[in-house]
């Protein structure tokens, strides 16, 4: 239970960074830190398969796109960084306090927060299954890998021409 509530309250940390942060780059990373944490989670809970799958794109692919888009992005002068900074402050502000009151009231109410993974139904080995049963998740896979990849590739190669 003790290891669940730590990575709940993680993934809860990590989505409040994301959200309230006012520079892109942080959020890009709130967000990786924010699919690792429920890539562990869905280890956690006996789906080793989805969790790959959220830890390799979620987790790697997504952020190393959007980090690359803003590293080819200009800065915010401090102005407009201080008035993001305030409009998520008025807009997400009270989110802090509310995450503390539903834990303290979960808490008080001594809501059980313990995860029940369900047995596997039939053993079958996660490379047959891949291989042999599920081709077009392998090929969806791939594709948004390669459309990944060919992205930061264009828009490298157009940052390069500028």
């Amino acid at each position: 239970m003790t290891t669940d509530f730590v990575l709940l309250m993680a993934m809860v940390l990590a989505v409040m960074v994301t959200v309230m942060t006012a520079r892109l780059l942080w959020s890009a990373i709130g967000l990786a830190l924010a699919s690792a944490v429920l890539a562990a989670l869905m280890f956690r809970l006996n789906s080793p398969v989805a969790a790959v799958f959220e830890l390799s794109v979620c987790a790697g692919l997504i952020p190393a796109i959007f980090i690359s888009a803003i590293g080819l992005t200009s800065r915010l002068n401090p102005e407009a960084l201080a008035k993001r900074w305030r409009h998520k402050l008025l807009k997400y502000g009270a989110m802090p306090v509310i995450v503390i009151l539903v834990v303290w009231a979960l808490w008080q109410l001594q809501v059980p927060l313990t995860f029940v993974a369900p047995p596997p139904a039939v053993e079958q080995d996660v490379r047959n299954v891949l291989w042999n049963q599920r081709h077009i998740d392998l090929l969806g896979q791939m594709s948004i890998l390669a459309a990944g990849a060919f992205g930061v590739v264009v828009l490298i190669k157009g940052a390069k021409r500028e």
